[in-house]
């Protein structure tokens, strides 16, 4: 799957917020080894570096677009390109942190424990994923995508994995001393027109869209856009309201 790094930061403030409030609940003061895994452009990993300037913290991305963009944006990490479901450290960390990552990855009961067991005792697992895949503006990406004539060639387009706090729980608990779930909604106050299509054609669009051709990709981006524009509305002020849920989770091993 490509990512394009330029439209996955425009709304870079409303992606970075949930990992600096996910951040603010990490109880580690002096980690020496921190590592965010799915950073993206570097944006969560600035956080990251700006909270322990004397920690060596290093950023992991399977995107080669994305690391090539941390490391060109001045962010003072370490940034690698790796599979996160092969990735295996060459030692183990004090905070491996994560902010909208693993909803891509499947089999959360076999990686989460797996990545656990690559920090330090003590120290801190910590991670955020969108919780929003019912919401309309994933819904009706699915809807379009099964009702079309590409439906056969979308079939199995890769999903998002998300599961509920409770399972979250009875997946971290063993492996650690404590555990702090959480979710929150925001209320994103969005610009322009297609706001919420602009929103998620830098993430959870991007399986659909690259599996098509060129004109198959412009009918499905009609439709998807009158469908999108009528479940959220642009207010008579020019903005559009986008609620969106995400569910937060740190563990102290």
């Amino acid at each position: 799957m490509s990512w394009n790094p330029s439209v996955y930061l425009a709304f870079a403030d409303e992606r970075t917020r949930p990992a600096a409030e996910l951040l603010a609940r990490v109880p580690a003061e002096n980690p020496k080894r921190v590592a965010d895994l799915g950073c993206g452009p570097g944006n969560s990993t600035e956080l990251l570096v700006k909270r322990w300037p004397d920690a060596q913290i290093d950023g992991i991305d399977s995107s080669p677009q994305m690391i090539e963009t941390a490391k060109k944006s001045g962010v003072k990490a370490a940034f690698a390109l790796a599979d996160i479901v092969a990735w295996k450290p060459d030692a183990a960390y004090d905070v491996i942190f994560s902010n909208a990552t693993y909803q891509w990855l499947p089999d959360h009961r076999g990686l989460l424990p797996r990545l656990m067991s690559f920090v330090v005792k003590g120290g801190v697992f910590a991670f955020q994923v969108p919780n929003n895949q019912y919401s309309p503006s994933h819904t009706l990406m699915r809807d379009v995508a099964a009702q079309g004539s590409w439906a056969e060639k979308l079939a199995n387009v890769r999903g998002i994995f998300v599961e509920k706090a409770q399972t979250y729980f009875d997946i971290l608990a063993p492996h650690a001393k404590s555990v702090d779930i959480w979710t929150t909604e925001y209320l994103h106050v969005l610009d322009g027109e297609d706001a919420v299509f602009k929103w998620v054609s830098g993430t959870g669009l991007r399986p659909f869209l690259d599996a098509l051709d060129e004109g198959e990709r412009g009918r499905f981006i009609t439709e998807y856009k009158a469908r999108l524009n009528v479940a959220y509305p642009r207010r008579a002020d020019g903005k559009t309201l986008f609620s969106f849920s995400r569910l937060f989770a740190v563990a102290r091993l």
